[in-house]
């Protein structure tokens, strides 16, 4: 089991919200904890809109049973009934999110039995704001979530495995079994960086210049998952056809394993250019020797297809399949290769310490 910052923080936060209570005196402050549980969140911007939702739920968690218990007393139906109420209120208002922590206000007020019942559901309500609030100072001071460097990080890890199996798959070499085991996990990472994604676009920046940085660097992060996405296609694609693969004639399937090498290694060069480990003239000495144009390639494939189809019978139906991914992988390498250059001739490189010790 992996000890992540946000199970730390989640701690912190409880003993935070649980000394402040008691240093306020006030009543049950286990309700502070309880809240804090509840509003901790994990990225600064989600923590902020948690504390806006999670105010509303205690809010009309609070209103709600001060109400059913003026007009109606305490009895145990009645809390049932209030219940009810605060679900409809908060789904009308799409706020699911914070229902839990309002119907937990509601039954804490509920319960208090008295003459100073108004005075102790405001202390009740005011615990519950304050463990909201000691999560979100929680979230902002303490380790604050590097999404930047674990999105390239995970980019780069998936990267990595996805073109060693490319590699194994266009040698007709991996383990048929090994390799669907591998596309599933990969599917699955690949997923997950769509989440670190959605987390570093979510993280707000305070500073004009900051923000310019950041909407250049979700373009190039975008570039980069949808260029991955494509890798995973063609090995998924090579998995797929692999006895078709084999069955192909020798100069095509060399034909093939040397796109593919090119490709990858273009790939692994894009990745070392983006961290400032490669210069791009150098790139581009290592790479003109052996690459070859996509309307050249497609014109080299059609020659030999129509030549072979004379000589020998076979189909070329899956072979397409597999040109038809090589070349959207092409045409996405492609991409993020020019949206670095553009960034990096205009703003140099802008990448963390964390980042370029990944390479």
């Amino acid at each position: 089991m992996k000890l992540g910052a946000r199970i730390f923080k989640t701690g912190i936060a409880i003993v935070v919200a649980l000394f402040l209570a008691e240093m306020l005196s006030l009543p049950n402050p286990v309700f502070a904890g309880i809240a804090a549980v509840f509003a901790i969140q994990p990225s600064i911007y989600r923590s902020y809109l948690t504390v806006i939702e999670q105010i509303q739920g205690n809010l009309i968690g609070a209103v709600t049973a001060v109400i059913f218990v003026l007009l109606f007393g305490h009895q145990i139906v009645i809390v049932g009934f209030a219940a009810v109420v605060i679900i409809l209120v908060m789904l009308k208002l799409g706020l699911e999110k914070s229902l839990s922590l309002a119907l937990v206000t509601m039954i804490a007020i509920m319960e208090i039995k008295g003459e100073a019942f108004l005075s102790f559901a405001s202390l009740r309500f005011v615990t519950m704001v304050i463990g909201v609030l000691s999560a979100f100072a929680v979230n902002l001071l303490f380790m604050p979530p590097k999404y930047e460097t674990k999105l390239f990080q995970a980019i780069h890890q998936a990267q990595d495995d996805i073109i060693r199996w490319i590699r194994l798959a266009g040698r007709q070499a991996s383990e048929h079994v090994a390799t669907k085991k591998s596309l599933v996990k990969l599917k699955d990472r690949l997923a997950n960086v769509d989440q670190l994604y959605s987390l570093y676009r979510e993280e707000r920046s305070y500073f004009r210049k900051t923000t310019r940085s950041k909407a250049r660097k979700l373009v190039i992060y975008r570039q980069m998952i949808a260029t991955s996405k494509s890798s995973y296609d063609v090995l998924s694609r090579l998995h797929n056809y692999e006895n078709d693969m084999i069955n192909l004639p020798e100069h095509f399937r060399m034909m093939i394993q040397e796109r593919l090498d090119v490709l990858l290694t273009y790939h692994e060069q894009i990745l070392l250019k983006f961290v400032g480990k490669l210069k791009a003239e150098k790139m581009r000495e290592s790479l003109n020797e052996e690459f070859i144009q996509r309307h050249e390639v497609m014109d080299i494939f059609a020659k030999e297809i129509a030549i072979t189809k004379e000589e020998e019978e076979f189909t070329t139906y899956h072979l397409l399949h597999v040109l038809s991914s090589l070349l959207n992988y092409e045409e996405q390498l492609e991409h993020l290769d020019r949206l670095i250059i553009s960034n990096q001739r205009r703003h140099g490189h802008e990448v963390s310490d964390e980042m370029q010790e990944e390479f």
